[in-house]
């Protein structure tokens, strides 16, 4: 134990040594309205085992046998929040919630908090939790969701899981948690600044205000720093205290009496409200930020001294003694045990089996069960244990800038009117023959309404996605049908927009969220890098974030646009691990894609990206009037994660390729066809993970391969197709033709840096050393060292 360690234990216990109790026995073991005795010194018994885990934890990084050392060491009063709370409540946790979790736990009775947080310490693999790949907090059983550091991320998740709590009920999807319950997030004062607490909190207040439940308690645990910049002392209170439609409450984490009466004023306060409400707890942090920080070189010796004389532990002990619950010696007594109880555990804890394979440490991040997916693809009727469906009165609700009435569930009979809002130009009959050929978008709302049809853990949303129905129309006419509870617009956040999904996803829906336009989804990509993709990873796939978020994205928008309407950049998304990336490129594709990602998300707890190319959603025809780009989506229709579509059987080119360039790439392989030259075009349809078996197969059919890929030339979708060939050792010919490393401009210049089929061709020439239309053989040695056109 470091000097500052021990002096921080032995102070304390000097301090509850020190403390002389009433001269009277009390006349009762009430110590406060609504505060016993009893109540107090278990709150004591949680405060003291984190500071030990605390201390436990520095030791065992230094003898390098342990691997977190962040503590809570300064934040226990946040116990006292726990102890107002039902075990049954969600908690999203900050970093230093050490003792809300350890006094949580203690209430299930088959959880250990001491051996689960050493565990988690020790990077072992029985960490019930994490199981061994991160030291979070969080427990299945306790109902405590883990969260991992990145600042205030966890907010919008928070935010979504107590506006879908009691959607849920009321639309008789199956939940974990009771309606009734009250969602607790902590986070830290430095967090509260950050623009993804200020947006969670706003959607939080927004949504509101306009009538819709959404009870979760913001715990801010205010201790006046983050990591060396100070807090002022009075801007929590400034930015938060006097903000309309946020109820505030204060109270001081070192004073357990004030914590535990305000945070049970608080709790009751949102539990019967149903509304968000604002929870500052003044804290301290003592010893510093982490293990290896030493906070002496920006922190004055005053300011380190009066934290320490606010030491919370100390103030508990206080009252116990104070009060004649326990004596000095009685308090000590407990505090030896459980310094005993740490110390033994820690002891024997480091040994215990690490992850020791790729295999093992990546198995919770994609999970993947084929058969069960396409059993639900090919589902017509709900599972069997979905619940009844209470008929609800007229109730506004809507998340952001929609509140309207909404007159019952979207029940089969509801969804039976289901032709009167189709999108006028939609040819689809609702029946369960086979479709009439339509367009990409045609498609997409014609499963997206069967979908709702037949599950009502469905929910659609977004910005204009509602009302107008999206500004493509390819949601036009599913609130009217299926209700403002399952359709819904949001406000316009990203953030808020996924964040809702996540907590829909826990409440047990199968949230199906759009992003207006492929640019503006960077704007909220940590809700699925750090918080979608890593929730199964984190908790070793006890919990799950199934959702199928829907993208307009790619280029070739005519007379629309510039660089945030015809984005073209996809590798901020592909490098996700276990992060699904659909990109259908014709009708039948996205009907049957569409219902694979949706099944993946509710079997497997899949996250997928469907992205939706702009340009083809009302495209009718390959060649000028052949109406040969309409195709019907069967609902028996079943596509695999993983799986191309494969167009032709040419013996000299294939042309590997993926959304506009599919159809580009058609026209590029019938010209070649009139020259008497055969090539077949495969569509990749999957860009993560990529068809490599059908790649292969068909890269080795021809022997030549051209990927005609629309995104950048650096971070494109075509360098881990060359990639992928030249692992399988494929020994054929390779060229790739893309996009410009540029953004996308305005108008005709955009024509300068996509990729056309005039490149395509000229391409195809190359690799196949051909005759162009000038007439000029080319040659037929492939000269690049890099296989790069």
């Amino acid at each position: 134990m470091s000097r500052s360690e021990s002096e921080l234990d032995q102070r304390l216990r000097e301090g509850i040594a020190a403390l002389v109790g009433p001269s009277a026995p009390p006349s009762d073991r009430a110590v406060a309205p609504g505060v016993s005795g009893e109540a107090i010194l278990e709150l004591f018994q949680a405060q003291a085992t984190s500071r030990q885990l605390d201390l436990a934890a520095r030791r065992l990084s230094s003898a390098r046998r342990g691997y977190y050392s962040i503590g809570s060491s300064g934040h226990e009063g946040n116990a006292a929040v726990s102890a107002a709370l039902r075990t049954t409540d969600p908690a999203l946790l900050h970093y230093r919630s050490g003792a809300f979790f350890v006094h949580r736990a203690r209430r299930v009775p088959e959880l250990d908090p001491i051996l689960d947080v050493l565990l988690g310490v020790v990077a072992a693999a029985a960490d019930p939790i994490s199981g061994g790949r991160h030291k979070v907090y969080g427990s299945k059983a306790a109902n405590i969701i883990p969260q991992t550091s990145t600042v205030a991320s966890h907010l919008p998740r928070a935010v979504g899981l107590a506006f879908s709590l009691e959607r849920a009920a009321r639309l008789g999807v199956s939940s974990e948690w009771p309606a009734d319950s009250v969602v607790l997030c902590s986070f830290g004062d430095a967090s509260a600044n950050h623009s993804t607490a200020t947006g969670a909190i706003n959607a939080a207040v927004h949504t509101a205000h306009q009538g819709v439940a959404v009870p979760v308690l913001f715990l801010c645990e205010d201790n006046g720093i983050g990591l060396s910049v100070p807090t002022p002392s009075d801007w929590i209170e400034s930015a938060y205290g006097s903000r309309p439609g946020l109820r505030y409450f204060d109270a001081d984490g070192c004073d357990p009496v004030d914590a535990m009466t305000t945070a049970a004023a608080a709790v009751e306060w949102v539990r019967k409200n149903r509304k968000p409400a604002f929870f500052r707890m003044r804290t301290v942090r003592l010893l510093g930020h982490a293990g290896s920080d030493v906070e002496s070189a920006y922190r004055s010796p005053g300011d380190i001294a009066a934290d320490l004389e606010r030491d919370p532990v100390l103030a508990t002990a206080r009252v116990l003694v104070g009060t004649g619950t326990a004596t000095p010696q009685e308090i000590l007594a407990r505090y030896d045990l459980i310094t005993h109880l740490v110390s033994v555990t820690a002891q024997t804890v480091w040994t215990k089996p690490k992850l020791a394979s790729a295999t093992a440490v990546t198995a919770p991040i994609a999970a993947a069960n084929p058969d069960d997916v396409r059993a639900d693809v090919l589902r017509t009727t709900e599972p069997a244990d979905t619940e009844a469906v209470a008929t609800e009165t007229a109730d506004p609700e809507a998340v952001g800038t929609e509140a309207v009435a909404s007159k019952a569930v979207a029940t089969k009979a509801a969804a039976s009117k289901a032709a009167a809002s189709m999108p006028a130009d939609s040819s689809a009959n609702g029946s369960a023959a086979e479709p009439d050929p339509m367009t990409l978008a045609q498609a997409i709302n014609h499963t997206l309404a069967e979908l709702l049809d037949r599950d009502r853990d469905i929910l659609v949303f977004g910005e204009d996605v509602a009302r107008k129905g999206g500004v493509y129309g390819v949601t036009k006419g599913l609130r009217k049908r299926f209700s403002a509870r399952r359709v819904f617009d949001t406000l316009l956040d990203e953030q808020s927009v996924l964040g809702t999904a996540l907590g829909a996803g826990l409440a047990g829906f199968v949230p199906i969220p759009e992003i207006q336009y492929l640019a503006y989804v960077h704007n909220a990509l940590d809700q699925l890098r750090g918080e979608a993709a890593t929730l199964s990873y984190f908790s070793d796939g006890r919990y799950r974030n199934p959702m199928v978020v829907r993208i307009a994205g790619l280029a070739y928008q005519k007379g629309f646009g510039g660089h945030f309407h015809n984005d073209n950049s996809v590798a901020a998304l592909r490098d996700i691990p276990g992060l699904v990336v659909a990109v259908p490129s014709r009708a039948d594709d996205a009907a049957a894609m569409l219902r694979t990602c949706v099944s993946a998300a509710r079997v497997d707890g899949r996250v997928c990206v469907f992205l939706e190319p702009i340009a083809l959603y009302h495209a009718r025809d390959l060649h000028p009037g052949d109406k040969g780009w309409l195709a019907s989506g069967s609902p028996a229709d079943h596509v695999e994660i993983g799986r191309a579509r494969i167009h032709g059987d040419g013996t000299d080119l294939t042309i590997v390729t993926f959304a506009n360039g599919v159809p580009m790439s058609l026209r590029v392989a019938h010209r070649f066809a009139e020259r008497g030259i055969k090539v077949r075009v495969l569509d990749l349809r999957w860009l993560n993970p990529l068809p490599v078996e059908d790649l292969i197969l068909h890269a080795r059919a021809t022997g030549r391969v051209l990927v005609a890929d629309e995104t950048r030339r650096s971070g494109g979708v075509s360098e881990s197709v060359v990639t992928a060939l030249l692992d399988a050792g494929f020994e054929g010919r390779i060229a790739r033709v893309t996009s410009e490393d540029s953004f996308v401009p305005l108008g005709p210049a955009a024509d300068n840096v996509l990729l056309d089929e005039a490149a395509i061709e000229s391409a195809a020439d190359t690799i196949l050393g051909t005759t162009n239309r000038r007439g000029v053989t080319l040659m037929r040695r492939f000269r690049s060292p890099t296989r790069s056109r």
